[in-house]
């Protein structure tokens, strides 16, 4: 992001503002990162986050660990909870494993904003796999705290 979209940030549109929030975070989030998640769209209050369950990622049983799950479903929480230039945290999350993930399933996370009021928001997010199966769900609760992620 350039010097003129940063002096910028209080003039830009939704969309704009979400897609910027996200660039700016994804800079710092080495966990997400890591597990090879991509972003693959955002807007405000929404997100959509995708994965490839790696063989490291495989537990006893020889699915994907449910923690490779959460971390995927709380990452989409994340972004789309943060899509308005405001440092928002998470609060309280809670998942249902619904079907096995294997390794090499191609994962996506979709997280939609149910309700946003003063500091705290309510985010859905559904897993599927490659072929749309929903695989899991997740609820998380969010609060905003002080902070921007671009200047004002």
């Amino acid at each position: 992001m350039n010097d003129q979209t940063m002096k910028d940030a209080a003039r830009m549109t939704p969309q704009e503002l979400a897609e910027a929030s996200a660039n700016a975070m994804w800079q710092d989030d080495h966990a997400s990162q890591k597990m090879g998640m991509q972003i693959v769209s955002v807007a405000p209050g929404q997100a959509q986050l995708a994965m490839t369950v790696a063989d490291w990622m495989a537990n006893g049983h020889g699915n994907c660990h449910g923690g490779y799950l959460f971390s995927l479903a709380d990452s989409a929480f994340a972004f789309a909870c943060n899509t308005y230039n405001q440092i928002t945290v998470g609060q309280h999350a809670s998942m249902d494993y619904l079907a096995p993930v294997s390794v090499d399933d191609r994962l996506t996370a979709t997280a939609r904003e149910t309700s946003r009021r003063g500091r705290s928001g309510i985010y859905d997010i559904e897993i599927t796999n490659q072929h749309d199966v929903l695989v899991a769900v997740f609820r998380g609760l969010s609060r905003t705290v002080k902070g921007t992620h671009l200047p004002e």
